[in-house]
């Protein structure tokens, strides 16, 4: 894989999508075998932003968008209106269908359309632009039935690579749309199902994004509905796919949906395609110039592929979460540690996977423990004695670096979170997990406190999470949301199931709460049940009697 990064160029596709009886279709047009990118695929119309596009002429044949507005929707400085152009401009120069107004804001109909199709040579071959055919037949671009759906970045390593927005509109009803005869050599309408069936049969060839799209609008029985969806979405997040190694070299593509997404991205920002995508125990993988993770050999049902230990540090380290007291991992720290002193262990809490080998390697080391005291319940490590116990807000200066305690109980009572502030790197611990959620085990696991510890990370400036198991976790906020949301809506199905249930015991409770997950971690779904029950009760929404649960009538009517 090439270590350049080419800046991939600004473009614009646009999804159209007429009425059928059958529900939607979309309108697609196949590209050129000979075409340099996506040679014979089927594909949106669409293409890269011109020059011409970012005139003054052409924004004035805007409808309903400044450029502030239509930047502020893109998450740019300036120039969003431009994609809305291009959306506009591709649409009539790939698909023949022109997406414009009068100036009484009718839509140009089928046959005036067509006869503006000689226009569509000029515009594909530079000769004349799409502000000229505006100001011309003295028509607009009606931004509003023009809609922001989703962004894709192309992987690094493409021969051309696009930064494209994808929008979604419906087509005018008597405009039906041809290829280009040039650019594009066959089109057709047909329903988004249709066009994914026919690429799993081999018949056509749909890349990834088409796909996503495809999928996502075929959840929808009418056009409009699916428009009125892409209105409702708040900020669009880039998938910008992204190539990474194994531990033999064998490379492979990421996309935002894998677990493995924010990390590569992280740890390859320049996109050289050489970071490892494995997490093996044992190996040392650096994340950033300040960061390595070593993963403790203890991989399983509660621990995912281990435990995670971070060195953080430049000329001096300090190590988070030792993790279990295994001999090799505590060989692996130290070799991580490349003859750089480590002058501080930091636990995020006491449980025994991982604080124990903090005196261990205190022992090898000399080095301070810091962290805050076991509490009396659950399995907790009963070796840990920090040194110092580290209070909300303290901050533990690493040479140049700071990391800043926050006191993040619910999981367990004395559990800690630290915050680099030079990288906003956030070392979550078990308070958030990647890929799952954590079992809080009362008595010293609590519901409320819980969630309150979650929202109190929404008021940090955060970059990325770095969790006691799994990969890097990305978009923090939006990861710490889900997991409040996702909680509440269990909590909904605990009331639910009081509701139909009248009076039952927790174990009676545990299936109907947990119907989605497997009967196997039911024991172990028990307990975050029991926590949910207690915050219940001490809100004064249940009742508890001879080991029964029961809705107070307000909260069953309410």
């Amino acid at each position: 894989m090439s270590s350049t990064k080419p800046e991939p160029r600004p473009a614009a596709t646009i999804i159209l999508l007429r009425e059928a009886a059958a529900g939607p279709e979309v309108f697609m047009l196949q590209r050129n075998r000979g075409a340099a990118f996506l040679p014979g695929a089927y594909v949106f119309p669409g293409g890269a932003i011109d020059v011409a596009d970012h005139e003054p002429r052409a924004a004035r044949r805007v409808r309903d968008l400044s450029d502030a507005e239509a930047s502020a929707r893109l998450g740019l400085g300036s120039g969003g209106l431009a994609y809305w152009i291009a959306a506009a401009r591709e649409c009539f120069e790939e698909a023949g269908i022109l997406l414009a107004v009068d100036r009484a804001g009718r839509m140009v109909e089928g046959a005036r359309a067509a006869a503006l199709g000689p226009w569509r040579a000029g515009l594909n071959a530079g000769e004349r632009t799409f502000a000229d055919l505006l100001e011309e037949e003295d028509l607009f671009v009606p931004a509003r039935e023009i809609v922001y759906f989703s962004h894709w970045i192309t992987a690094a390593g493409r021969p051309r690579r696009f930064n494209t927005r994808f929008f979604i509109a419906r087509a005018p009803g008597d405009q039906a749309g041809a290829h280009d005869e040039s650019e594009t050599v066959h089109s057709f309408w047909l329903s988004p199902r249709e066009a994914l069936e026919r690429h799993e049969r081999g018949e056509i060839e749909i890349i990834f994004p088409t796909r996503t799209s495809l999928a996502d609008i075929a959840r929808f029985t009418t056009p409009q509905a699916a428009v009125e969806h892409a209105r409702s979405l708040g900020d669009i997040e880039v998938n910008a796919a992204v190539w990474a190694v194994d531990h033999e070299g064998s490379k492979r593509l990421f996309r935002r949906a894998d677990p493995q997404y924010f990390e590569i991205h992280w740890s390859d920002p320049e996109e050289t395609g050489e970071t490892c995508f494995v997490i093996q125990p044992g190996l040392a993988k650096r994340l950033d110039r300040y960061v390595t993770r070593v993963t403790a050999p203890n991989p399983g049902f509660m621990t995912g592929p281990g435990t995670n230990s971070y060195l953080v540090g430049e000329e001096e380290l300090a190590v988070i979460d030792p993790g279990p007291p295994i001999d090799e991992h505590i060989e692996a720290l130290l070799a991580a540690a490349g003859g750089r002193p480590i002058r501080w262990v930091l636990c995020t809490h006491t449980h025994v996977d991982h604080s124990p080998a903090a005196a261990l390697l205190r022992a090898r080391t000399g080095a301070q423990l810091l962290g805050r005291p076991r509490p009396e319940h659950g399995n907790q490590d009963h070796s840990f004695a920090p040194d110092r116990v580290l209070a909300h807000g303290e901050r533990i200066a690493l040479g140049a670096l700071t990391l800043r305690a926050i006191h993040t109980p619910g999981h367990a009572s004395n559990h800690l979170c630290y915050l680099l502030e030079q990288t906003r790197m956030l070392f979550s611990g078990d308070h958030v997990m990647q890929g799952s959620t954590v079992v809080i085990n009362p008595p010293d696991g609590d519901m409320r406190v819980y969630l309150a510890s979650l929202e109190l990370l929404l008021a940090e400036d955060l970059a990325i999470l770095a969790p006691g198991h799994g990969y890097l976790i990305g978009a923090p906020h939006k990861e710490v949301k889900r997991l409040v949301a996702h909680r509440l809506a269990r909590e909904a199905k605990v009331v639910a199931a009081l509701g139909r249930l009248g009076s039952p015991t927790l174990e009676e409770l545990v299936p109907a709460v947990y119907d989605d997950v497997p009967s196997r971690a039911h024991p172990v779904a028990a307990r975050s049940l029991r926590a949910h029950l207690e915050k219940l009760l001490a809100e004064g929404a249940v009742l508890e009697l001879a080991e029964r649960y029961a809705l107070v009538k307000s909260a069953a009517t309410g």
